[in-house]
């Protein structure tokens, strides 16, 4: 379920955002899924390298991020709050993507998948917008949630 509201939303955000529905040609969607597998998987490296500067440079301009009691707008308060995170020695928590699709025109993907404590236990699942922009993969959305502990009925 939390799948399809995902998928929702981004077709949603694709009818905002100008010129996503009518962008050229459909691209090669398995070749462009492998791209943000492999850019989403970049974008963790740097975490786990400890490299901010890295980091920086996946965020799109615009990206909001829904991190801390509120979301933050644009790459610089991403940039200032997202900091805290890469001053300690070790990597706070680590993610990995399970899922990406992306849409046809090949201008925005989703991926999704678990962030993990450094000991390796599930805390949170993150779900990420991306644009391309200029031949580049940037985030424009990203937002984890807590997993729940709860017994199913």
């Amino acid at each position: 379920m939390i799948v399809r509201s995902i998928r929702a939303i981004v077709l949603a955000l694709c009818a905002a955002l100008t010129g996503c529905a009518t962008s050229g040609s459909p691209t090669d969607g398995q070749a462009a899924r492998q791209e943000v597998f492999a850019t989403e998987r970049a974008f963790a490296r740097t975490m786990a390298e400890r490299n901010l500067a890295a980091f920086t440079g996946f965020l799109s301009d615009e990206a909001v991020f829904f991190s801390g009691p509120r979301p933050l707008h644009g790459k610089q308060e991403v940039i200032g709050f997202w900091t805290r995170f890469y001053t300690a020695p070790g990597a706070p928590f680590s993610w990995e993507p399970e899922e990406v699709e992306v849409l046809a025109s090949g201008n925005l993907a989703l991926s999704s998948g678990p962030v993990r404590d450094p000991q390796g236990k599930l805390i949170a699942r993150f779900s990420s917008i991306w644009r391309l922009e200029s031949g580049k993969w940037r985030i424009i959305f990203d937002k984890g949630s807590e997993v729940c502990n709860c017994a199913t009925p």
